[in-house]
């Protein structure tokens, strides 16, 4: 009986559907259906038989299974796109007549009115995808599971291990790149795009990413443009990026009006009323279209946008066009900019140094922001206070994020960043949190910019660095970089000779690195030993103790140097300790083009393609201090390397001798990497530190104890409690 009523229902439904869209002036709102068009397949079951033919050893049905899956998938993102666009176009909710009125009260007319295009929009859409996907959109519910597959672009990874099965190396190549813009901590991936680039007839026009999103690929470019001083061109990209952008954000809105979302059973108990529901349902949606700024800004792979991403576009384009001499596309850019961030002095500098070089005639008055950017703003400006205001009336908690901060701006080279003072930074410290594009002071003043093109910013050595013998080598500046320093004798030839003998007797292969013999490259083997399991081996008579306590030593003492450097306003405490000695493995030494440590940063993951450094799991972001302290040089190659973020241009490279240190920043502002040793032993002192004490170095505590007991000649029964730690 209530199967029945069900179907009578949905029948009436219908009915009422039809009758309005013909009361409404609506006929034929969808149009016709495109005849011979192949239904859409479901992209989850294409994946799941094409994982099932990887296990099979069945490779070429892999390559087709899984082609077919990302078209599906991105047949039916196109399509509901196109169905909602256009069903939003024909169907407007919004009545295109004069409102009432406002002494007026509305009558049932003007509800029905409302609520026959919400059925008329229903209706339209129903139609507009059972024709786009030739067949009825409940096929293509997937599970969040293999959506999620999708979103970290999964299926690329099955495809490029089936294409190097199918020597197809140009397009496993592709494939690989394609996964790896989205998984940049995936180091087999990384390793094998590293092969891949040696193999012939692999080019580097083969690494493309197929999932690119073009607002984003015309940003970059547009940064590199403006680096390198080509302002056209940087326009040309910017402009470009602004387009994609206001598309991409339309196109992200629309694709947020999905079903309504439950957590777990949460439906079954779900008894709202009609406008509860409607409510509930829409705030979803609203928040959903909201976060599109966020979800924009963010990169694939990536949990953190781009910082102050949107109008960073028109922080590039003002100076761009002041480059050029078009003064008035720059002050309209300016304006546009502060929109967002009216407070920026230095914006408002600009602006008025900008009209200073307007036409004699031309009303600084008539040149207003951007249209696009002030409609943006103002909808963006009504969704919060809409989220807010009801999150608070229908009981959901809701905190409105920091969309824009203006800290987040444009990097010039070779000009003093205005949030950091060039000469105080490395004095105080201040590592930049996340990376170090910064914003640039705007003084715009006459020949300003032509005075500082070639100019380098000088730096003071730091402070003090508390033991004689230690000597001075380089700073920042001339290593090419912000909060550097390499200093020698640190140690001294004996104690050089002591520690290496002591490593030899404390060593595990693996150890650090999860048990892994050479997790950087297949051409060396890691060995290492933490600052506890050298006390315990001493207090058991394995080594020496003067030689475990003097492991101890040496690293309190590059942590004081460090902390007086950098002259730190906070304790500065042990993050990791760790002794480490890397061997290149005969044999394997001939064609190297490996790195033995690849390019990275301490505290943050390092994204290259897009010139950022993303501080987020799975990196170790309480981190903020680095150092080396190296034990020999009798080694062949294994050279200390800084580089730019794009992680090919070098900008500092060290050769390691016994006492050598080299500390710096942990962030962004310095990648780092070690170069292949083709002969011999490595060894050093590696060290992390941070100025927060909940991220203190567990088994430095305990070591801090036993070196405390040992002091007092009590040592009685200690029990060491060793917990090894994988940090690396």
């Amino acid at each position: 009986m209530l199967e029945r009523s069900g179907r009578l229902g949905a029948r009436l439904v219908l009915l009422l559907l039809l009758l309005l869209s013909r009361l409404g002036g609506r006929e034929g709102v969808v149009g016709d259906r495109s005849e011979g068009r192949e239904p859409l397949q479901p992209f989850d079951r294409l994946y799941d038989s094409g994982v099932e033919a990887y296990y099979s050893g069945d490779y070429p049905r892999v390559v087709h299974l899984m082609e077919r899956a990302l078209t599906s998938y991105r047949r039916l993102r196109d399509g509901r796109l196109r169905c909602r666009l256009r069903c939003r176009a024909e169907v407007p909710l919004v009545p295109l007549v004069p409102p009432l009125p406002p002494e007026t009260t509305p009558g049932p007319a003007e509800e029905l009115r409302f609520f026959g295009a919400v059925l008329r929009r229903a209706l339209c859409l129903r139609q507009c995808e059972q024709e786009e996907l030739g067949g009825p959109p409940s096929r293509h519910r997937a599970s969040d599971e293999v959506r999620t597959d999708f979103h970290r672009r999964v299926p690329y990874n099955y495809l490029q291990r089936a294409y190097i099965k199918l020597n197809q190396l140009e397009k496993a190549a592709e494939a690989a790149h394609t996964f790896f813009m989205a998984n940049p901590e995936h180091m087999e991936m990384q390793q094998n795009i590293e092969n891949y680039k040696t193999m012939a007839g692999v080019e580097m026009v083969h690494f493309i990413d197929r999932e690119a999103k073009p607002h984003l690929e015309n940003y970059s470019a547009g940064v590199k443009h403006y680096e390198a001083g080509n302002f056209e061109l940087a326009i040309e990209s910017f402009e470009k990026a602004l387009k994609e952008y206001f598309t991409a954000d339309m196109e992200c809105r629309a694709l947020c009006e999905g079903p309504q979302r439950f957590e777990e059973y949460e439906y079954l108990e779900y008894k709202a009323s009609l406008y509860e529901a409607i409510a509930d349902h829409y705030m979803q949606i609203l928040v959903c279209e909201h976060e599109c700024v966020r979800e924009l800004a963010t990169r694939p792979g990536r949990l953190s946008p781009i910082e102050n991403y949107l109008p960073l576009h028109y922080d590039y384009l003002q100076f761009a066009y002041y480059q050029v001499d078009e003064y008035v596309k720059a002050l309209e850019c300016a304006k546009s900019y502060l929109l967002f961030h009216p407070d920026d002095e230095d914006v408002q500098d600009n602006v008025s140094y900008y009209e200073s070089l307007l036409e004699e005639g031309l009303d600084p008055e008539t040149i207003e922001p951007r249209e696009d950017a002030a409609k943006f703003l103002k909808r963006h400006k009504l969704e919060s206070e809409i989220i807010k205001s009801s999150a608070a009336g229908l009981g959901f908690l809701y905190t409105e994020p920091n969309y824009w901060t203006s800290y987040g701006g444009r990097q010039d080279e070779n000009q003093v960043p205005s949030g950091v003072n060039s000469e105080l930074a490395e004095v105080h410290g201040q590592s930049m949190e996340r990376k170090t594009i910064t914003n640039t002071e705007r003084e715009l003043k006459e020949g300003f910019f032509e005075q500082q093109k070639n100019t380098v910013p000088l730096f003071r050595k730091g402070g003090p660095l508390l033991f004689s013998d230690v000597k001075f080598v380089y700073n920042s500046e001339q290593l090419n970089g912000t909060q550097r320093v390499l200093l020698d004798n640190v140690l001294s030839e004996e104690e050089c000779r002591e520690l290496h003998s002591v490593a030899s007797g404390i060593m595990l292969v693996g150890d650090g690195y999860r048990g892994r013999t050479s997790p950087h490259t297949p051409n060396e083997k890691f060995e290492g030993a933490t600052v506890l399991k050298a006390l315990k081996f001493g207090y058991e008579g394995r080594v020496p103790l003067k030689s475990a306590r003097l492991f101890y030593d040496i690293s309190e003492k590059a942590r004081k140097i460090v902390e007086s450097y950098f002259m730190l306003n906070s304790t500065l405490y042990f993050s990791y300790t760790h002794m480490v000695c890397r061997t290149a493995l005969t044999g394997q030494q001939d064609r190297r083009n490996d790195l033995s440590h690849p390019i990275h940063a301490d505290n943050c993951l390092l994204d290259p393609e897009a010139n950022e450094c993303w501080k987020e799991p799975p990196a170790y972001t309480f981190r903020d201090y680095s150092a080396l302290l190296y034990m020999n040089g009798d080694f062949e190659g294994g050279e200390f390397i800084f580089t730019e973020m794009d992680a090919k241009t070098v900008t500092a490279s060290i050769k390691p001798k016994c006492g050598r240190m080299i500390s710096f920043s942990s962030g962004g502002e310095n990648p780092h990497g070690v170069k292949a040793v083709t002969k011999g032993q490595r060894c050093a002192v590696a060290l992390w530190f941070t100025l927060d004490p909940l991220y203190r170095e567990l088994e430095r505590l305990q070591a801090d104890e036993v070196i405390a007991t040992l002091d007092q000649e009590h040592l009685g029964s200690l029990e060491l409690n060793i917990n090894p730690k994988d940090e690396l």
